[in-house]
């Protein structure tokens, strides 16, 4: 499976301009409700026209705005799901699956109960909707789309309204169909933690733009811009000044503080105004028994415990910005970090992350 899509369109006072391939693979589409991830996804199925660009799949134009192609959505074989289910609740299981599927009505049964097999719904064909969970109705769901032989999958935020444990499950469920049917998704979310866990590519949406796209990992370590770091869930981002440069490393000033930071996108130079961004769990609290690079001393200021992890809100004695520490509990206890208030920080330099500045960061 291969998507190529490159198109804009306008809605109301909203403009969306995006170029997105897939290949073969899960491409999630995450960004702030309002990017503009659920109306790509309607552009790619067919429900919204773009005003100009280009869409193919598997080498099939379609849509050409400078041609005049434009493939009525049942045409594409793409396959929509989104949160709320479109169900049919007056239809067994197997009818819901089977709907609109041509053929005799018992081919139609035979292709929905091997569908519905196949997502762990065996034998469940001929129950109402209503007996069903949450997580079993989305199987369903699931089974319709993949019932037609879609080449692509469009999901549209659809396990939100789910709790924790059935979303884990269904995303071990897609992960499992996507490797056995070779069937490429882009899967809309703005849940953090589900993106990370699900994507083999990554699309990071604001306002109608991609910001950055890639691989997961080189995505979270190396975000091009404050506003992608402020998007994956970097708080402690901070506006500095370049004050020296060499091959593998470049110091920056934050206030009063001086940091050496080993990785960074884009030229820099002395004197450049850019931001810094270093992940809170990243960062290391210590008892202050050894020196350490971009060691600073400062004390706890606000504490809170989420789960099995402390958030550390500490204020740097020399001055400048609060620096946030997470931390498992484990080391939490091991530390003693309950029994006393000031600690010294580490802000490794690989971790400490250095992009050219842009929009409004606070130091």
């Amino acid at each position: 499976m291969s998507l190529e899509a490159a198109f804009t369109t306008c809605t109301g006072r909203f403009a969306l301009d995006v170029a997105i391939e897939a290949h073969g693979e899960i491409v999630v589409l995450f960004g702030a409700s309002g990017a503009g991830k659920s109306l790509t996804l309607r552009a790619i199925a067919g429900l919204v026209r773009p005003d100009r660009g280009r869409i193919t799949l598997d080498g099939e134009v379609l849509f050409d705005a400078a041609n005049g192609i434009d493939l009525p959505p049942e045409a594409r074989r793409t396959g929509y799901v989104v949160q709320e289910l479109a169900l049919f609740p007056h239809l067994s299981v197997w009818e819901n699956v089977a709907f609109a599927l041509p053929g005799t009505r018992a081919d139609r049964r035979q292709r929905a109960e091997a569908s519905l097999a196949a997502l762990g719904l065996e034998g469940a064909g001929d129950r109402d909707l209503g007996t069903l969970s949450g997580g079993q109705r989305q199987r369903v769901a699931l089974a319709r789309v993949l019932v037609r032989d879609v080449r692509l999958l469009l999901l549209d935020e659809p396990f939100s309204a789910l709790d924790d444990a059935i979303r884990r499950s269904l995303r071990l469920e897609l992960r499992r169909l996507q490797r056995e049917l070779g069937r490429g998704a882009l899967f809309v979310t703005h849940d953090l933690r589900e993106a990370y866990l699900l994507a083999d590519r990554f699309v990071v949406l604001d306002a109608g733009r991609v910001l950055q796209a890639g691989a997961p990992d080189d995505i979270f370590s190396r975000p091009v811009s404050g506003r992608v770091a402020e998007l994956l869930g970097v708080r402690n981002l901070y506006r500095g000044r370049v004050v020296a440069t060499a091959p593998d490393s470049i110091e920056v000033e934050v206030g009063p503080l001086r940091w050496r930071c080993a990785s960074w996108v884009g030229v820099l130079r002395v004197g450049d105004t850019v931001d810094v961004a270093v992940r809170s769990e990243r960062v290391v609290l210590r008892r202050g028994d050894r020196p350490a690079t971009n060691a600073l001393d400062a004390i706890v200021e606000v504490e809170e415990a989420y789960g099995a992890n402390h958030l550390l809100q500490m204020r740097p004695l020399a001055g400048g910005p609060l620096i946030e520490v997470d931390m498992p509990a484990r080391p939490y206890e091991v530390l003693g970090v309950a029994t006393r208030k000031q600690w010294s920080l580490e802000l490794p330099p690989q971790d400490l992350h250095v992009m050219p500045a842009a929009g409004s960061v606070e130091a």
